[in-house]
């Protein structure tokens, strides 16, 4: 099982693996779910970040082979908030990120970035390795925005996935690369609909 999962294949004219297309597919589909506040989005992420820790471990991502186990969790943190967070214990709504967390993603962004990439760099035999942690702290405060169904968190995914792209078709993660720009199509539209809950909320 572990053998095919792995065989190199050709998929769409790109040299892949099964593993990889498994990858893609319950990533689009958790994504475009989550555009749409659907909370079985979250189920898929589960088993995307199951899927992607393979992948990632294969070509010495290990900031984003890392960033998979907090994505396992905060799938199911951001299936709980949706079905029951709030006040009222009936699910988060969308609403626009606290100004005072913007401090503290700040500083989190930049130290941990430093600290992470200087870690890889030193000790293991990563690949990119401070491009790789400020993508990985970026996706872990973006991840976190999304359980809340903070906005802005697309935002954040928009540039995020924009830089993704290059990474990995530069790692010739080729299909990956086309799913994060998939990721990237399906961020302008989250942040649009999800702009608009906001809008006629207020009306």
């Amino acid at each position: 099982m572990i053998d095919w999962l792995n065989q190199t294949i050709a998929f769409l004219g790109i040299s892949t693996s099964p593993l990889e297309i498994l990858g893609f597919l319950t990533g689009a589909i958790c994504v475009y779910l989550n555009t749409k506040q659907n909370v079985l989005g979250w189920f898929f992420g589960i088993i995307n970040a199951v899927l992607y820790a393979a992948v990632f471990w294969q070509v010495q991502l290990y900031a984003d082979m890392g960033l998979q186990g907090y994505y396992f969790f905060t799938s199911i943190y951001g299936w709980w908030m949706w079905m029951y967070g709030g006040k009222s214990h009936d699910g988060v709504r969308v609403s626009q990120t606290p100004v005072r967390f913007y401090a503290v993603f700040a500083i989190i962004f930049v130290v941990v970035t430093l600290c992470w990439g200087f870690l890889l760099g030193r000790f293991t035999d990563a690949s990119l390795t401070y491009a790789d942690s400020a993508l990985t702290i970026a996706s872990l405060i973006a991840q976190w925005m999304m359980a809340r169904k903070y906005l802005e968190n697309w935002i954040i995914w928009i540039v995020a996935d924009a830089c993704y792209v290059g990474m990995y078709f530069y790692k010739d993660l080729h299909l990956t690369a086309i799913l994060y720009f998939v990721f990237l199509v399906l961020a302008v539209m989250g942040y649009t609909q999800w702009k608009r809950d906001i809008v006629e909320s207020k009306m």
